[in-house]
């Protein structure tokens, strides 16, 4: 077989394990009891313990967990046994990944957890195994093949595992009623967090506030709009209300006209109602508006006062385009 060939084949049987593990879940399984208890229980976190593959997944179970709102802990089965049991609290829940639930660490880590008495929960291929047995919730994870031609590494396996992780988390974010300003608090940095939290009131104070009076005269606005670099100036009246705004392509379509410049002031030059934004609303709902009508910024304006300008240019540096 060639290597597409190949890839296709690894990527069905492992959606075919996926598909597989969707329909093993059902109103006899243990995971919408283990779901309303965690979700109930209050003080706990979730400790997640593998070893080999199977804790590699575990380190991302115990990511996405953290991330939407569960607090979670991973413990490796192999430093479990050797001092780490003390990490455990009396509340907590404990996970245990193993395809064959009988790995030589596993099978001494099991009993251990049990005995402390806290809620076990195993995440397992095999029904029948110790780990299974043991386990107060059972999250079975059918396999019926690996996706390697030796039926050996793990990959149906892990994807399944990692699929019935990424399940709990979502339904347990579902459960408490998680929301994306929950999740931005959990995610600050990069991108992604500042498109949940990053308002235009943190950008356009940055910049000076280029301002003129309708009479101020065409050099006058544009010494304002080139000492402020930002390519454009409002126009208010003495009350501090807003008219409109002189922009770079104002100036240039007045040029193109042509005509005496002599006697031109900002009030006959400048575009009324123009496209707005207050301080409240999210940078990235500001980046839409811009793309929206192709300009590249925006008056910043609450109550018809105008407080300062957003340009295009503080979104690239936020990396929010």
């Amino acid at each position: 077989m060639d290597a597409l060939a190949i890839a296709r084949q690894t990527i069905r049987l492992e959606a075919d394990a996926l598909l597989a593990l969707a329909e093993s879940l059902d109103d006899s399984t243990d995971f919408q009891r283990l779901v309303d208890d965690v979700a109930a229980s209050k003080r706990s976190r979730l400790i997640v313990t593998g070893i080999g593959k199977s804790a590699i997944v575990a380190q991302k179970i115990v990511a996405t967990l953290n991330s939407t709102g569960t607090p979670s802990i991973f413990l490796h089965a192999a430093d479990a046994i050797h001092g780490d049991l003390g990490m455990i609290q009396s509340a907590d829940f404990v996970i245990c990944l193993s395809k064959s639930g009988e790995t030589p660490e596993i099978r001494v880590l099991a009993p251990l957890v049990k005995s402390f008495g806290n809620p076990f929960v195993a995440i397992t291929a095999n029904r029948n195994s110790s780990l299974a047995l043991l386990a107060d919730y059972l999250l079975y994870t059918p396999i019926e093949k690996e996706a390697d031609p030796n039926n050996l590494a793990p990959t149906s396996s892990t994807t399944s595992q990692m699929a019935i992780g990424d399940a709990l988390a979502v339904a347990l974010l579902s459960k408490k009623g998680f929301t994306s300003s929950d999740f931005a608090k959990f995610h600050p940095g990069g991108a992604l967090g500042k498109q949940l939290y990053l308002r235009v009131k943190d950008l356009y104070r940055l910049h000076e506030r280029p301002v003129v009076k309708p009479a101020s005269s065409l050099p006058e606005v544009i010494l304002e709009m080139t000492s402020r670099r930002l390519g454009a100036t409002a126009v208010e009246d003495a009350s501090g209300q807003l008219l409109g705004v002189i922009t770079d392509g104002d100036l240039r379509r007045m040029l193109q006209r042509g005509g005496d410049f002599s006697s031109v002031s900002a009030e006959d030059i400048l575009t009324k109602n123009p496209k707005s934004v207050g301080p409240e609303t999210l940078a990235v709902d500001a980046l839409s508006l811009m793309r929206e009508y192709s300009i590249t910024q925006l008056l910043v304006v609450e109550e018809g006062k105008y407080l300062g300008i957003v340009h295009l240019h503080d979104l690239l540096r936020e990396g929010l385009v």
